[in-house]
């Protein structure tokens, strides 16, 4: 992960931080699961206090992009894991219904295969 701030810049520090973490995210450079450095690290790394760090985590917390679990750390969030299975389960409904199975007959066909992986 890198990043960087421009003291020069009109846009505030805590915004470059969100929108920098935000555009690796998007691009895929920081991939879902990836742990995020700890608030004070990356505050010191960058020479910012750890409040302008913790905003930043915040806010994108906030719109998804990232979730904190606790003491275990700040982790990118799986949105594009989750985009996957949504798409894969769409497919999957539509070979169902196309095979012409009931709802109960895919969704007990999932568990078997659950069940069996």
């Amino acid at each position: 992960m890198r990043l960087g701030v421009d003291p020069a810049s009109g846009v505030p520090p805590f915004e470059q931080v969100r929108d920098a973490i935000r555009a690796q995210v998007e691009s895929g450079v920081l991939e879902p699961g990836f742990r995020l450095p700890p608030v004070r690290t990356l505050a010191a790394s960058l020479d910012l206090a750890a409040n302008t760090v913790a905003r930043s985590y915040k806010e994108l917390e906030a719109l998804g992009v990232v979730e904190t679990r606790g003491r275990a750390g700040t982790f990118v969030a799986g949105r594009r894991v989750e985009r996957s299975v949504r798409a894969a389960a769409a497919s999957y409904v539509d070979t169902a219904r196309t095979l012409g199975l009931s709802d109960a007959a895919a969704l007990e066909a999932v568990r078997r295969a659950l069940a069996a992986g």
